[in-house]
């Protein structure tokens, strides 16, 4: 009953959202700049996390600079959302100029050579048009039997979680992250190759301990169970390094960690991700998403602990 009245209630929001990913372009962010003046002046939302966060990560910046930052974080932020709705109506010719991507035939050339891929995914830039890359890829990679996903994690609100379900299945499959093993493993044998997206930034979940480095200039515990996954299927690994071009444009490198994860001493993969998303984040600091108070369950840096900084 009180599923069936939120429906009722959120219906509106959703002909809204509907119509207005039908918009061109420059309605888009005229609303992504509403967006961002309300979220960042008016409700200040977690700007008190924002700020800590790139002032502890970046303590050899001015207050300038990182001031300059969080300014163009909460137009990425903006801009994020209202790019995400477009999802809904956007033609894939019009995303595919939008979102570029490099070194496809990674994950191709190890779904031809019988392998499976897994990728981590950061959050970064919007990583909601990452599965795009189905369109990159090559006709054989596409071919039915082969399963292109990514793992999620289930929202509380039923309803924005058919939403998301609803955005996020336009180009790959979506398992939920309880299941995901189980579902990789029947896959596996029953001999489907898959290219599977993780999102893997950091803070694992209370049961899981996670791999302890510093990173940004903090002792973080990463999220361990994506190598875990990948070394026990033995898939070839990669990321996907993002950068922004100019509004609206991305452009996506995939990085190969390792092309059998079970030969990898434990813990080296996730060290290899780690770094390569603190240089990503370097590169483009204001396209993570700083909203998250990451280091909120403090942790101890084993004194052999892997520096990326």
């Amino acid at each position: 009953m009180k599923e069936k009245l939120q429906n009722i209630l959120l219906a509106p929001l959703g002909w809204a959202l509907d119509a207005l990913a039908f918009m061109p372009w420059w309605w888009i962010y005229f609303n992504a700049d509403c967006l961002c003046f309300l979220a960042h002046y008016v409700l200040r939302y977690r700007v008190k996390i924002v700020r800590r966060n790139l002032a502890t990560s970046f303590p050899e910046k001015s207050p300038h600079e990182l001031r300059k930052i969080e300014n163009e974080f909460y137009h990425q932020f903006a801009d994020y959302f209202f790019e995400t709705v477009k999802l809904l109506h956007i033609s894939d010719a019009d995303l595919k100029r939008h979102m570029t991507f490099h070194n496809v035939g990674f994950i191709d050339d190890g779904i031809e050579g019988g392998q499976s891929v897994m990728m981590y995914v950061a959050h970064l830039g919007n990583w909601e048009w990452i599965p795009s890359i189905v369109m990159w890829f090559r006709e054989s990679t596409r071919a039915r039997g082969n399963v292109l996903g990514q793992a999620y994690k289930p929202l509380r609100n039923k309803w924005f979680d058919h939403l998301f379900l609803r955005l996020r299945s336009r180009y790959s499959q979506c398992f939920p992250s309880h299941q995901i093993l189980r579902v990789m493993m029947r896959n596996k044998i029953e001999n489907h190759h898959m290219a599977i997206g993780f999102v893997s930034d950091q803070h694992p979940h209370v049961t899981d301990q996670g791999h302890v480095i510093e990173f940004l200039h903090h002792p973080t515990a990463m999220i361990t169970g994506t190598e875990t996954i990948a070394r026990k299927l033995d898939m070839r690994v990669g990321y996907f390094y993002m950068r922004k071009t100019r509004r609206g444009y991305y452009d996506v490198t995939l990085v190969p960690l390792c092309d059998h994860a079970k030969q990898e001493p434990e813990g080296s993969i996730t060290d290899r991700y780690a770094r390569l998303l603190e240089q990503n984040i370097k590169e483009c600091p204001a396209i993570w998403l700083w909203t998250h108070d990451r280091w909120k369950r403090p942790v101890q840096l084993p004194a052999d602990a892997v520096k990326t900084t």
